[in-house]
């Protein structure tokens, strides 16, 4: 893939290299359930009005002190914390890559007469925390519908490289063109469909919507790749596709020493992850991708 002289975009949250903290939005449930007797001790209403005095007036002065205080702000990386040319490249690789998925989903939305809000892809090392919670590299990539952001340790493309036997940029691109797609399936409704239907199901109910879900993502993850605007190189596909036959379900429980079974795949087969990204690749078509009518 022909990335180099790509356009970076603007939505890269790099947080290697920092701690992860208490979010926002995490902290809010422990404030609620202080609040009572904060407000009942005559200490407890010196430090409330202390802290929204703060809040105010950092506002003002351009701070936000709540992100501060919560380990959600300041700078981009940890002071100190040095990063390799290779890795710095790979910032480079993924914030092409990801502006790349805003200007053809942009397009998409635009002919359907619908705007793209462009999702925020975060970097983290080891642990990060999110809306949907605290998550250690060892889950993979992942997107959070709850803050819209996707999530990446860059180590994740090393592992899909050695341990995984899937090397490429393309391959990696695969990756994140997979995690936009779940970002596009919040946009369009699709997530919260999916998770209505989940309610009140068996688990085993609950996995084959999941798959579904996931080969979506697949397939709009090729439809990226269809229309990519950086020129893809002889093989970029063959990449792709390896990519997603070394992270189907049914190879992971092979890989993991056990026996394979159907109903406790989240993901897909392999077999199943690469005919739905190459229906995208192939049809360039949104509507190709309805995997929840489809026999898939």
């Amino acid at each position: 893939m022909r990335w180099e002289d790509g356009r970076r975009s603007d939505n890269v949250e790099d947080r290697r290299g920092q701690s992860p903290g208490v979010s926002a939005a995490g902290a809010a449930p422990l404030l609620l359930r202080f609040l009572p007797a904060m407000i009942r001790s005559k200490t407890g209403r010196v430090i409330l009005i202390v802290g929204v005095l703060a809040i105010f007036g950092g506002k003002l002065m351009g701070i936000d002190v709540l992100s501060l205080l919560t380990g959600g702000g300041g700078a981009t990386t940890q002071q100190g914390t040095e990063f390799s040319q290779q890795e710095q490249q790979q910032v480079e690789f993924v914030s092409v890559v990801l502006a790349d998925t805003e200007d053809t989903w942009q397009q998409i939305f635009r002919q359907q007469g619908a705007t793209y809000r462009e999702p925020t892809l975060v970097l983290f090392s080891g642990r990060v925390n999110s809306a949907c919670g605290m998550a250690s590299a060892a889950v993979g990539p992942f997107y959070c519908p709850g803050d819209q952001k996707l999530y990446i340790d860059l180590s994740f493309f090393q592992d899909l490289k050695v341990r995984h036997g899937a090397p490429g940029d393309f391959a990696q691109a695969y990756v994140i063109a997979h995690e936009v797609g779940h970002h596009v399936q919040t946009l369009l409704g699709i997530s919260q469909q999916v998770q209505q239907l989940g309610r009140g199901k068996s688990k085993a109910q609950v996995n084959a919507l999941s798959v579904r879900q996931e080969l979506q993502a697949d397939c709009f993850a090729g439809v990226w790749g269809h229309l990519a605007n950086n020129p893809l190189d002889p093989g970029d596909l063959e990449e792709a596709l390896r990519a997603a036959t070394a992270i189907g379900d049914d190879r992971l429980q092979r890989e993991a020493g056990g026996r394979v079974v159907p109903d406790s795949f989240t993901h897909g087969s392999s077999a199943q992850r690469v005919a739905w990204f190459r229906r995208g690749f192939d049809s360039g078509k949104v509507e190709e991708c309805d995997t929840f009518s489809s026999n898939i």
